[in-house]
C-alpha cells in the first residue's frame, strides 16, 4: 500500500505545488517578470503575440486607472510606484517590439492596423495633423517633466549642503 499523496504525483498537483512555492517568493517572480520584459526587447515578437500583449497592456492600464480612482486612502495602493515602473518598462518593450515588427515585416499586427485606420480614417493629411499634435503634446509633457526633475534634484542638492 502506498501512502503517497495522489494529487502530488499528478501534473496538476505538481503545478499547484510549484505555483504555491513561487507565490511565497515574490521577489523571484518579479525578477522573472523583469527578465521577460527585457527579453521582449531583444527577441522579435510574432504579430499574434504582440496583439495579445497590446491587449494585456490596455487591460492593465484600465485596471490601474480604476483602482487608483476608487481607493479611499493612498496607502491602500502603496505598490503604485513599483507597479508604474514595471508597467512603463513593459510599454517600452512593446514599443520596441512593435517598431521592430513594422520595420522588418511592414505590418504591426491587427491591433496596430485597426488603431491606425481609426485615427487616420483613410485620410493621410488627418493622420499627419494628429501625429504632429501628439508630437507637440509629448514634447510639452517631457519638457515639463524634465523641468520638475531638475527642480527636485536641485532641492535635494541644496538640502544636502551643510548650513
Amino acid at each position: 500500500m502506498s501512502t503517497a499523496n495522489p494529487a502530488s504525483s499528478s501534473p496538476t498537483g505538481s503545478l499547484a505545488a510549484f505555483l504555491g512555492r513561487l507565490s511565497q517568493q515574490t521577489d523571484i517572480l518579479w525578477a522573472g517578470v523583469v527578465v521577460t520584459i527585457v527579453g521582449m526587447m531583444i527577441i522579435p515578437l510574432p504579430p499574434l503575440l504582440l496583439d495579445l500583449l497590446l491587449t494585456l497592456n490596455i487591460s492593465i492600464s484600465l485596471t490601474i486607472l480604476l483602482v487608483s480612482m476608487y481607493i479611499e486612502e493612498p496607502l491602500e495602493f502603496s505598490v503604485f510606484p513599483s507597479l508604474l515602473l514595471i508597467v512603463t518598462l513593459f510599454r517600452l518593450s512593446l514599443n520596441i517590439g512593435s517598431t521592430r515588427l513594422i520595420l522588418l515585416t511592414g505590418t504591426g499586427g491587427e491591433i496596430i492596423r485597426a488603431f491606425g485606420e481609426f485615427v487616420v480614417g483613410g485620410n493621410y493629411v488627418v493622420g499627419l495633423v494628429v501625429f504632429l499634435l501628439l508630437m507637440v503634446i509629448q514634447f510639452a509633457v517631457i519638457t515639463a517633466g524634465a523641468g520638475r526633475v531638475a527642480e527636485v534634484s536641485a532641492r535635494f542638492t541644496l538640502d544636502a549642503m551643510p548650513g
